[in-house]
């Protein structure tokens, strides 16, 4: 954005670092412990500037970015993270016009970051069993904005997916294999999947499952986060670091026929048990 509107979010950060977003509209007003801040003195204005409340409390105003936009989710559970987000994105190659199935929406996290990436030709179908998650998850998008791009559904997908010839899909579930069939049936050929366990032995069910119906090219990662101190006379790590959040499990979904020719060879064991010619 060049000068910001009425409609749009707005990233404002103190001067102790603290983030806040706020979706400007005319004659608006953010009202805060350091001050009152009037929308239309932003209205019309560039960003990158600092701004302050007619008490003279300084705010830096931004435009937002996706990172931005999920740390600041309303959230009652667990979000996925913005560092397995974005490699989760770029995993199921989501671009502008895929088509993108999703089951455990929660707060919205992911779902956010999907729509983003396939907007405004693309979709988004996102499952969640829990009314109180979805409608959260509702809010947390039309607050971003994304809800055009989003298709909520409030079911077990234990009855399957309503779509077809999907691009990709992603399980943010307990026992995602469990319904690896309804993923195949959602899937296009060839189609990308993904998902993400807290546990070293979900994964390893998961990764026997994939094998079982037809998944190849099969991939566990985990992302480790380490931030430093942007000081250059000293730079170090920070204190803390995004360690553990999730193992990642990625793979494509192949004819069940040609799938035992191409599953994964570990060169140090040769070849997999029921795959010799």
């Amino acid at each position: 954005m060049s000068n910001a509107q009425a409609g749009d979010l707005v990233l404002l950060i103190s001067d102790d670092r603290k983030r806040f977003l706020i979706r400007l509209q005319h004659e608006g007003e953010w009202h805060t412990h350091r001050g009152l801040l009037r929308h239309d003195d932003l209205i019309g204005q560039p960003l990158g500037r600092t701004v302050r409340t007619q008490i003279g409390h300084p705010f830096l105003a931004l435009e937002p970015s996706t990172h931005d936009l999920i740390q600041q989710l309303r959230r009652v559970t667990q979000i996925i993270f913005p560092k397995d987000a974005a490699y989760i994105v770029m995993r199921l190659n989501c671009y502008p016009g895929r088509r993108v199935v999703e089951a455990g929406t929660g707060s919205g996290g992911l779902t956010l970051a999907l729509a983003r990436a396939v907007m405004p030709g693309g979709r988004v179908y996102s499952y969640e069993e829990q009314p109180r998650m979805l409608d959260l998850a509702r809010r947390n998008l039309q607050r971003a904005a994304l809800l055009d791009y989003v298709e909520l559904k409030g079911r077990d997908i234990a009855e399957g997916f309503d779509e077809q010839d999907a691009d990709a899909c992603f399980l943010d579930l307990r026992e995602p294999w469990r319904y690896l069939a309804q993923a195949r049936a959602a899937l296009k050929p060839g189609g990308f999947f993904g998902s993400i366990l807290p546990t070293a032995n979900q994964v390893s069910e998961l990764v026997a499952a994939l094998e079982q119906h037809g998944f190849v090219e099969i991939e566990v990662e985990e992302l480790l986060l380490r931030p430093y101190k942007p000081i250059a006379e000293r730079l170090r790590p920070t204190d803390r670091m995004v360690a553990h959040t999730g193992y990642l499990v990625f793979a494509r979904a192949v004819a069940v026929e040609d799938a035992a020719a191409w599953r994964y060879r570990d060169p140090k064991h040769g070849v997999p048990k029921g795959s010799e010619e």
